[in-house]
């Protein structure tokens, strides 16, 4: 596995950050949203990088001179699903589970975005490297009673008035059969280029579409240590975003990019994927960073996330006091892929042993080298082997994003025992998430918030309210 570790921080910024003149507006907004990257993923990644790697580094989010915590609880539940906490997020509402930009009895809310364009005549880019139309990018721009309504959010896209948008996917493009659904008709007829590559964007500044021709399992753009070769990329996506709103709005712009595949690992409890996630994400914040640092006094940067996904923590019962993070350094793909490597031996025609799956453990997990598997644990795996390649008898494991082969989740299960992570669930908590910030107003966000204060703290240091 391979991170960029950028360490972006100028002293000199940080030094006067707390002597800035905040009595202008922010021309430049950068809203970066974490999916599903509570506190302790957010430590998971530091503490990989000082025990693994060797180095006391911190992720760029992390040395921002403005930290604090939010509150995530929705409308309905004390644990939130991305639809409602996207809306507090975008629009400075809570609202029922599974709505999207609307309250609990369906009136519309207004994200930011559309504020800041409407009064301030701000360009908006939205990206993510999960689907385009999915919660946290929907919530900045649709009103839908439930978040599975995709045509209706992506008409609601083509009718509405933001300038850019990037991600993996657009659910409501196609029904199931790959018929169009008028949607993409929709697009051409508002003016909306739809593009599959950054040099097809070009240099105009008429409304853009970014999406990945071949995403991985029709929900994201793939994990980051998959090396899947040919994809866009987070950090790829957010420069073109933010060239072509210097283009077309240089006098101020309001752009929110989504760390999706954290949300999506974490769900599938894969501690390495969600750890690689979280550095690729703050390597797309490096983008942002280094335009604050252009503009110290024109903008403004907030990183949080929506809630917390999968209850992970440092430390398990297997372990004790000590966590083993090098154990995660021989993991050379996701869960996601080698549940797709699984599949595909259980629909070969070609016979496979528990020998060959022994091997390839051993070489993309470090099985019986450099994480250490007693007698008992190897006969419980091969068991399973037999009974999921040979006898064909177990059911896989579900979760939001996927459905993961049986052995496979035994496998990472395993690898997070002996890496003493822990995780609680395969679904949200109700943990609390970090707020990081810098630039101009800053400071209002070094606090315990609730989520919907973090929009309306945007516009009020922006002259604007909801």
């Amino acid at each position: 596995m391979k991170h960029r570790f950028i360490s972006m921080i100028a002293a000199s910024f940080i030094s006067t950050a707390s002597f800035l003149s905040f009595a202008d507006a922010p021309k430049y907004i950068f809203y970066f949203i974490g999916d599903g990257m509570g506190m302790a993923p957010a430590m998971a990644a530091a503490t990989y990088n000082r025990s693994v790697l060797g180095t006391a580094e911190l992720p760029l989010m992390m040395t921002f001179p403005v930290a604090g915590q939010v509150m995530t609880y929705s409308a309905s539940s004390d644990v939130t699903d991305s639809a409602a906490a996207g809306t507090a997020l975008a629009t400075g509402n809570k609202t029922v589970n599974g709505m999207l930009g609307v309250t609990p009895d369906t009136t519309a809310v207004y994200s930011i975005a559309g504020i800041l364009k409407d009064k301030l005549g701000y360009g908006v880019g939205l990206v993510t490297n999960v689907a385009a139309d999915d919660a946290t990018p929907g919530a900045f721009y649709a009103h839908v009673p439930h978040r599975k309504m995709a045509k209706e959010i992506d008409r609601q896209f083509a009718e509405g008035n933001v300038d850019f948008l990037a991600g993996a996917s657009l659910n409501g493009l196609y029904d199931k059969d790959g018929n169009s659904t008028g949607v993409p008709e929709l697009f051409e007829k508002n003016n909306i280029r739809l593009v599959n590559t950054i040099d097809e964007i070009g240099n105009g500044t008429e409304r853009i579409a970014l999406i990945e021709k071949n995403p991985f399992h029709k929900s994201n753009i793939g994990y980051v240590n998959d090396s899947i070769p040919g994809k866009l990329t987070l950090t790829d996506m957010t420069q073109a975003c933010l060239d072509y709103l210097i283009r077309k709005t240089p006098d101020g712009f309001f752009m929110m990019v989504e760390g999706g595949n954290i949300d999506h690992a974490l769900h599938g409890n894969d501690g390495l994927s969600a750890i690689s996630e979280i550095y690729n994400f703050n390597d797309a914040l490096t983008v942002a960073y280094r335009f604050l640092l252009a503009h110290p006094e024109e903008t403004l940067i907030v990183v949080t996330a929506d809630h917390d996904t999968g209850g992970l923590s440092i430390g398990n019962n297997a372990n004790g006091y000590v966590a083993h993070f090098d154990v995660l350094k021989s993991q050379k793909m996701s869960k996601e892929m080698f549940s797709d490597v699984c599949k595909k031996w259980l629909g070969s025609n070609r016979k496979q042993s528990w020998t060959n799956m022994k091997a390839f453990l051993k070489e993309n997990f470090g099985f019986w080298g450099k994480v250490k598997i007693d007698d008992k644990e190897t006969e419980a795996l091969k068991t399973l082997y037999a009974d999921v390649f040979e006898k064909k008898n177990s059911k896989e494991e579900k979760s939001l994003y996927n459905n993961f082969n049986a052995f496979a989740s035994e496998v990472f299960r395993l690898i997070s025992k002996k890496a003493a992570v822990g995780f609680t669930t395969g679904a949200h908590t109700g943990n609390p998430v970090p707020v990081y910030s810098a630039g101009v107003g800053s400071e209002n966000f070094g606090r315990l918030l609730n989520n919907t204060e973090i929009p309306a703290e945007i516009l009020r240091i922006s002259g604007l309210s909801f």
